[in-house]
């Protein structure tokens, strides 16, 4: 019975981290077994950031109108309450875009928010 001889299969999977490990500094690069240690943290490392990511997105819609709505007397938390009793239906990405590019737009939510607000 003839042997089988196994460096394809190890040489692709090798190549495979190799590759994902382009750019590396050191070792990290060359070196298969610190490759792999480096190319297993880097896909930890996306996982964790691409939820991080969403977070920070929300934060920074939410500072956005709260700038914009404080310029008009109001808080974030106040204007948020308006708008629900407003049925403005509108997401904090839409809300924080139309404070930055289209600030009449925007006012214009804002008083109606204001409007629905019990006095």
């Amino acid at each position: 019975m003839s042997r089988i001889k196994r460096g394809v299969t190890t040489h692709k999977k090798h190549k495979r981290i190799l590759d994902a490990a382009k750019g590396y500094r050191g070792r990290r690069k060359n070196t298969i077994r610190v490759a792999k240690q480096a190319v297993e943290k880097a896909g930890q490392y996306a996982y964790r950031d691409r939820k991080i990511k969403k977070r920070n997105f929300r934060a920074l819609w939410i500072q956005r109108i709260n700038a914009a709505v404080r310029v008009e007397g109001l808080t974030y938390s106040q204007f948020m309450h308006g708008a629900k009793l407003a049925g403005i239906s509108l997401d904090r990405k839409v809300m924080a875009d139309l404070a930055m590019n289209e600030g009449a737009a925007f006012t214009a939510i804002i008083q109606q928010a204001k409007q629905a607000l019990p006095a």
